[in-house]
């Protein structure tokens, strides 16, 4: 079902994020005191007395500002109240009509989109005469909310419904969980605004620009894909900021929810410890992975890219069932090939393989002699199967589990990779006792 969206505008730190978490009762939106902390428009699916809706944050719209993404942001709201079906312009009514909310307003009024005026951080009961200034903006009714305390939401809400268009439902499709991680500046919003073929996250050359998480679905091919953009991850210790640390709890929620992780390396730096923590980040979280080293463009010669495809598996070597794709986000070269190999892990990541197929491998492995004796004791595989999938987990029953190490289960994962496509996704191995 395609559904109708609500977007929330206004100036900067007038309780947007605010309020938006109140009316999806989730913590989703990152509230800070700062202006400019939310930048790109970040989507929640929410309902109200069973309408379903997508509400839409955006950043605070300045028309003059020292923010060297004021113009970026204030684009991005703008896109938002364009695509939207219905906008709430979020005031401050403590201190009344402020600098920008009269050009904000003839911006809304430009538009055949209803607009509901909401009238915010009346926290204290009674004070809703407060509003009484805010018809001098031209837009009709406004309405006396506090996002705090949610004081007026209710009421809110049901004129916001009311105004929604009806939309027909359609079968439900199960998206593909894809979440673009990496450090800061390695080309991640370039990448995603390239898959998508829109400038929906803002694109900059300063670290650190990304600080929500960003779900945007995209069908391709008869498949649906679920993107995620996600703050860069820094070190620990360089994670200073608070608004930054939500941005990494974020993209570490983001990772939880995804089911194939686009690692994006900038090649001009290589591959960093940033990287390696990064990879096992999403490694110990059971996702699958696609490499993407991107700039490939900046590399010069043959031998630079010789030497870097060289140095991965020392560096990454425990994720080295993730495939490698080359790309320049920012030119698009190779990006077409992204999505074909995230739906080609996603099958491996979900798939499910026969008990009969797997014994067929062990007794081939029983038959090589291969195992592990110890103190006069000889570990012998009797079964195994499949209890597990995305990603898939094998559970061997022997005489002795115990005796199992990591040699030997690395030997076994290999020969299982060697025998079923297990492309781009761990494999979980698990070993139980049968006498």
């Amino acid at each position: 079902m395609t559904l109708p969206i609500v977007a929330v505008v206004g100036r900067p730190n007038v309780g947007k994020s605010t309020f938006v978490n109140r009316l999806i009762q989730t913590q989703d939106a990152i509230v800070h005191p700062a202006s400019g902390v939310t930048r790109d428009r970040s989507y929640h699916r929410t309902d109200w007395n069973g309408r379903e809706f997508m509400l839409v944050d955006t950043g605070g719209i300045e028309f003059t500002t020292d923010d060297r993404f004021g113009d970026s942001i204030r684009e991005q709201a703008v896109v938002a109240a364009q695509e939207a079906d219905v906008v709430v312009f979020l005031v401050d009514g403590s201190v009344g009509i402020a600098t920008g909310d009269a050009e904000v307003a003839e911006l809304l009024r430009r538009q055949k989109t209803p607009v509901f005026l909401a009238v915010n951080k009346l926290d204290t009961p009674g004070r809703e005469e407060a509003i009484h200034e805010f018809w001098n903006l031209g837009l009709d009714q406004p309405w006396a909310v506090s996002a705090i305390h949610g004081h007026g939401t209710g009421d809110l809400l049901d004129a916001i419904v009311e105004a929604l268009p009806e939309v027909e439902a359609e079968p439900e499709t199960e998206a593909i969980g894809v979440a673009i991680i990496g450090k800061p500046n390695a080309g991640k919003s370039s990448l995603y605004n390239k898959l998508l073929g829109v400038e929906r996250a803002i694109v900059s050359e300063v670290a650190g620009t990304t600080r929500d998480a960003i779900d945007t679905v995209l069908e391709r091919e008869g498949r649906t894909y679920r993107l995620v953009d996600t703050a860069g991850l820094r070190r620990k210790s360089q994670i200073d900021e608070s608004v930054e640390y939500y941005g990494f709890v974020r993209a570490m929620r983001a990772i939880d929810r995804a089911d194939v992780a686009l690692l994006v390396i900038d090649v001009e730096t290589g591959v960093t410890d940033q990287d390696q923590r990064i990879a096992r980040f999403a490694e110990e979280r059971g996702c699958g992975m696609l490499i993407v080293l991107n700039k490939w463009d900046l590399l010069e010669t043959p031998e630079e890219k010789t030497e870097l495809v060289a140095r991965l598996p020392d560096k990454l070597g425990f994720v080295g069932f993730a495939p490698v794709v080359r790309v320049s986000a920012l030119k698009g070269t190779g990006v077409h090939k992204i999505l074909p190999m995230i739906s080609t892990i996603h099958d491996a990541y979900s798939q499910e393989i026969s008990t009969s197929a797997l014994n067929r491998l062990l007794t081939d492995l029983r038959a090589t002699g291969h195992t592990i004796s110890k103190g006069g004791k000889h570990l012998r595989m009797k079964y195994v199967t499949q209890t597990g999938t995305r990603p898939p987990v094998l559970t061997f029953f022997a005489n002795h589990p115990r005796m199992v190490d990591a040699n030997y289960e690395r030997y076994l994962e290999n020969r299982l990779r060697e025998t079923f496509d297990f492309s781009g996704t761990p494999i979980k191995l698990r070993f139980r006792q049968k006498n």
